[in-house]
Order: structure tokens, then C-alpha cells, then sequence
């Protein structure tokens, strides 16, 4: 009985010394790869009138995974550049900043293309929650402060151009 309460003991003590990790080990850091721009439409910003305020490049998020992430994990976006949200359907929205690491201006455009609500400067990594107020069936998001310099207004549309592969 000695025997088989030794070899008890051995095998429980050998358990735990193999499952302790030393303290002053570094937990290991995982390298991954940038995520870049990737161009795949030009849009252009329309006054009613029909004068173009402005031509710029975009990604289009139109799949679950490519909304729920947007602009996450990216440092920055080029002046130019912007990404557009497309559903299926008109409907009111809402967005937040999680894992977003620059600020950004949100403009809600309904089904035909107009305008309807901005939101304007928000702010990194915050998760309070940005609402179309109105239904909304596209959203573009830009560099922060864009919407005001470039004069973007209700009632103003836009319109895409899709670049050929």
C-alpha cells in the first residue's frame, strides 16, 4: 500500500511542477501585418445641384464581416480615402469607434443616395454609439473634420464608380 500512496504522490507532484510556468518568462508577442488600403471604387460627392464636391477612393464593406469591422486596427487613412458601409436595406443605424484608432466623420445616406445625418469628429476607441438618426441605408466614413471642410450638407448625394479588374 506504501507503494501504490508513493507512486500517488509522485505522479500529482510531477503533474503540478510541469503545468508551473516560470513568472519571469515574457508572454510571446504576435507579429501581424498591417492592414492597407485596397481601393475598389471611386466616389464621388455631388451637391443637388449637380456640381462635384469632391472625387475620392474607397473600400466598400458589404458582407456581416467586412461592416462589423470597418476601419478597425488601421493607424490612419489618406485624405482621399474613405470607406463605405452598403446594406440590403434602408433602416436606422448604428455605429461606435471600438479598436478605430483615429477619428472619423460618419455621413448616413438614405436609399437613393442623399444625405440625410452626420456624425461628425468621432473619437477613437470610443463606444458610445454614433445613430443615423434618420434610416439609412449607406454610410461613409472619412477622416474627422472632411465633412466640414469639404462643405457636405444635407441633401448633397454621391456616386460610385467601380474600378475594373
Amino acid at each position: 500500500m506504501i507503494g501504490r500512496n508513493s507512486f500517488v504522490i509522485l505522479f500529482f507532484f510531477g503533474i503540478l511542477c510541469t503545468g508551473c510556468k516560470s513568472e519571469s518568462e515574457e508572454p510571446e508577442s504576435i507579429e501581424t501585418e498591417p492592414i492597407v488600403f485596397t481601393k475598389e471604387a471611386e466616389l464621388y460627392l455631388i451637391k443637388p445641384e449637380g456640381d462635384t464636391i469632391q472625387k475620392i477612393d474607397i473600400e466598400i464593406a458589404d458582407n456581416d464581416y467586412e461592416r462589423e469591422t470597418g476601419l478597425m486596427y488601421r493607424e490612419s487613412m489618406e485624405e482621399n480615402q474613405g470607406m463605405l458601409f452598403v446594406y440590403d436595406t434602408q433602416s436606422p443605424r448604428s455605429f461606435y469607434m471600438k479598436n478605430t484608432y483615429f477619428p472619423l466623420d460618419l455621413i448616413f445616406y438614405n436609399s437613393d443616395s442623399t444625405a440625410v445625418s452626420f456624425q461628425e469628429n468621432a473619437q477613437p476607441l470610443n463606444e458610445d454609439h454614433l445613430r443615423s438618426g434618420e434610416a439609412a441605408q449607406f454610410i461613409l466614413e472619412l477622416n474627422a473634420g472632411l465633412v466640414e471642410n469639404w462643405n457636405i450638407e444635407e441633401g448633397d448625394t454621391f456616386s460610385v464608380v467601380t474600378i475594373e479588374e
